[in-house]
């Protein structure tokens, strides 16, 4: 009955989602059925069945963190694009994450880089990540470490799955 309601939840969310991207056009909404029923497929058949359900209360810090941080990043690369008295230290910085490569590991380094100013290019052959950053000089380690807790909170206890 609950992997019904969650398949349920999931079908919506899709159908939500298109209806947003592309209306609410009888034509679109067709094709949008066919998509959120595929992707619900999809998503049964990926995700795993140990997969928790995100924290709402983790999600909103999370997001706010996240906005906030994309905020000042941007305007911190900005500053540095524009001034040349701000020095640009461009280099590479090996992060260890502390979760287990997988689902949550990957959505972490996905999300990364989005962030302006640093941008995961690999796996460093140790279990670590490779991120380019404009300046090594900077706490990236230290921020990048803080948005793994944060995401981790989301999933209250994601680390275990990998």
């Amino acid at each position: 009955m609950r992997r019904h309601a969650r398949s349920a939840g999931r079908f919506a969310a899709f159908l939500a989602l298109w209806c947003i991207l592309m209306g609410l056009d009888p034509k679109d909404l067709i094709v949008g059925l066919c998509a959120a029923a595929f992707g619900t497929l999809a998503a049964g058949a990926l995700l795993p069945d140990s997969a928790r359900r995100p924290s709402a209360r983790g999600l909103m810090r999370f997001t706010a963190a996240f906005l906030k941080q994309s905020l000042l990043a941007g305007i911190d690369v900005a500053k540095r694009a524009f001034s040349p008295r701000l020095p640009l230290a461009p280099g590479f910085v090996a992060f260890r994450p502390s979760l287990p490569a997988g689902l949550y590991r990957d959505a972490f380094v996905s999300i990364s880089a989005m962030m302006p100013g640093t941008l995961p290019v690999g796996g460093d052959g140790k279990d670590g990540v490779v991120v380019h950053c404009l300046d090594e000089h900077q706490p990236v380690l230290r921020e990048m470490a803080k948005d793994e807790a944060r995401l981790r909170a989301v999933f209250s206890g994601g680390g275990k799955h990998g």
